[in-house]
C-alpha cells in the first residue's frame, strides 16, 4: 500500500455537498446515488495516485477494468465524511465488474470486510504517510506483515490485509507474476551488465502521471537501488 498525498479537494461540487453532510446512513446512500460530479471526483483521485488503485496498487486500464470512488470509512459508519474529500480514494473494479471475479475473489472496497464496519483504530488507511511500512511482498505473491513490526502494528497489518482482501487469489497471480517479470529482466540485466537504476527507474519513475502496478512491491524488489532512484528522479515518492 503505498501512501497517497492529498493536494486537492475534489472540486465545487463536493465541496459545496460536504457544507451540509448527510447524517444518517440512509441520507447519506441516497444523496451519494444522486452525487453527478462523480467523474471529476474520481479524476482527480487517479491524478493524485499516479493511477494506482488506493489499496492493491493495481493499475485498472491494464487489467481491463474500472475505477470506483472509495469511502475509506464507510458511508453507513460516518454519515457526515460521505463527501469528504480526506475519506475518498479510487480503488479497482466498479460494481458492474464484480461478476469477473470467482467467489471470494472480491477485494479492496468491494471485499467482505470493508463491505462491514471496518474497526478505524486497527485499518491502516492509504492516507497515512507510514502505512507503507507495515507491509511486505513475498515471491509467491503474497502480502504480509513487514518484519520486525510491534505486536500492536503487525494486528494492524493482518487486520487490514484480511478485511481488504488483498491475499485474494486474483491478486496473488497478478503480484507472482510482477515478481517473476522484475526477476527475469534483473537477472538478464546483471548477466548482461547493464545498469540495474535504469532498470528500476521504469517502473519506479512516473511517466505522465502514472505509474506501474504494484509500485511497493516493485520498490522493495529493487531495496537500496529504488530508494537511490527515488531520490534522484521522483523525491516526491520517497
Amino acid at each position: 500500500m503505498r501512501a497517497i498525498t492529498q493536494r486537492g479537494s475534489g472540486g465545487f461540487e463536493l465541496n459545496r455537498a460536504h457544507a451540509k453532510p448527510p447524517t444518517t446512513s440512509a441520507q447519506a446512500r441516497s444523496r451519494w446515488v444522486r452525487f453527478g460530479d462523480k467523474p471529476a471526483v474520481l479524476q482527480a483521485l487517479l491524478d493524485e495516485q499516479y493511477q494506482l488503485c488506493c489499496y492493491s496498487e493495481l493499475r485498472a486500464d491494464q487489467e481491463g477494468l474500472g475505477y470506483h470512488i472509495e469511502h475509506l470509512e464507510n458511508k453507513s459508519q460516518a454519515p457526515v465524511r460521505t463527501f469528504d474529500y480526506s475519506n475518498l480514494a479510487a480503488s479497482v473494479l466498479r460494481d458492474d465488474e464484480l461478476q469477473r471475479l470467482s467467489r471470494g475473489e472480491a477485494f479492496g472496497g468491494h471485499a467482505a470486510g470493508k463491505q462491514q464496519a471496518p474497526d478505524m483504530a486497527m485499518f491502516v488507511e492509504c492516507h497515512q504517510p507510514d502505512c507503507a511500512r507495515y507491509f511486505s511482498y513475498l515471491s509467491d505473491g503474497r502480502v504480509v506483515p513487514s518484519h520486525g513490526l510491534a505486536d500492536s502494528d503487525q494486528a494492524k497489518a493482518i487486520y487490514t490485509i484480511e478485511t481488504l482482501n488483498l491475499n485474494s487469489a486474483f491478486l496473488q497471480t497478478r503480484r507472482k507474476q510482477w515478481w517473476a517479470e522484475l526477476d527475469d529482466l534483473f537477472q538478464d540485466h546483471l548477466a548482461k551488465g547493464w545498469s540495474l537504476p535504469d532498470l528500476a527507474a521504469v517502473d519506479l519513475v512516473p511517466a505522465r502521471r502514472e505509474l506501474s502496478r504494484f509500485f511497493s512491491l516493485t520498490r522493495q524488489f529493487f531495496g537500496p537501488i529504488a530508494e537511490q532512484v527515488l531520490r534522484q528522479c521522483a523525491s516526491e515518492l520517497e
